[in-house]
């Protein structure tokens, strides 16, 4: 079957290098490595020179905001462009577990799951030592996130449950890429783009498999939580997904925000703005 492996970067070289490695010391080599560079004119020289080689998709950002699943859809028509059966999607900080792609491939060949939204696991790694992470420990230094199924190795277990899925690794084929529709490219920068793709796969008929065997190990950089330097970026997106769906994706940042003052629910309307909630006039008796 085969395979591409899609990524997206603008920055994080360190990171792509070291999924770059990963794929080709892993049981499968893809048959393609689709990278789009969004607004990132060096990604060309970090991915050149090494096995397997990449093909290096230019995506231009627009106002300033990374266009994820512009990105994403532009490297899945290149794949599919230049044959491929199935599309394998991680983040630039992913580093794919050895048996990833071949656990995948298994999963897309099951007639029971190959119309399926195919999820492996992610852990979370601690900050690298003085020299970086090795690949061979990986498995040891990370647990699977607690909020996603873990299926044993070769397990397949299917899902209804679309509000799971998430776009740090998942695998489709190109028949169920079509059918969902690709990423909806009303969503600019970060947050909400791959809850509503998940949302578009449900409309569409399509199951989730969360595939046993096919970690993926999210590098360790630093985070804010909630992700405050995207506040703008996921209440501009959160509204356009209650547009779209009925209802507020995100929840655990937007409460975040309006804690914090950085947000709030509008009394009136239910949809969110910038700021604290303003205060009410008060009424003095009599």
């Amino acid at each position: 079957m085969r395979t591409a492996v899609i990524t997206l970067a603008a920055g994080r070289h360190r990171h792509l290098t070291l999924q770059h490695l990963a794929l080709a010391a892993g049981s499968h080599i893809p048959d393609q490595y689709v990278v789009v560079a969004m607004d990132d004119p060096d990604v060309s020289v970090v991915v050149g020179g090494r096995e397997p080689v990449a093909t290096v998709v230019d995506c231009p950002a627009a106002n300033g905001n990374l266009p994820l699943a512009r990105a994403r859809n532009l490297g899945a028509a290149r794949a599919v462009d230049c044959g491929a059966e199935l599309l394998v999607f991680l983040d630039v900080d992913r580093v794919p577990g050895e048996q990833l792609l071949e656990r995948y491939q298994i999963a897309a060949l099951d007639p029971g799951h190959r119309r399926s939204l195919l999820c492996g696991t992610v852990s979370y790694l601690p900050p690298p030592g003085l020299y970086g992470y090795r690949l061979s420990e990986l498995g040891e230094l990370g647990e699977p996130h607690p909020g996603r199924p873990v299926p044993a190795p070769g397990q397949l277990r299917r899902s209804e449950d679309h509000a799971l899925f998430w776009s740090l690794s998942f695998a489709v084929t190109a028949e169920t890429w079509h059918a969902v529709g690709g990423f909806c490219e009303e969503y600019e920068g970060y947050g909400g783009e791959d809850t509503d793709y998940g949302q578009r796969a449900r409309a569409a008929g399509v199951p989730l498999t969360w595939v046993g065997g096919a970690p993926a190990f999210h590098q360790h950089h630093p985070v804010s939580d909630p992700p405050v330097t995207h506040l703008h970026d996921i209440l501009r997106n959160a509204e356009t997904f209650h547009r779209r769906w009925g209802w507020w994706p995100m929840t655990d940042w937007l409460d975040a925000f309006a804690e914090r003052g950085l947000a709030h629910r509008d009394r009136a309307t239910g949809g969110w703005s910038l700021g604290p909630e303003p205060r009410r006039p008060r009424h003095n008796a009599g």
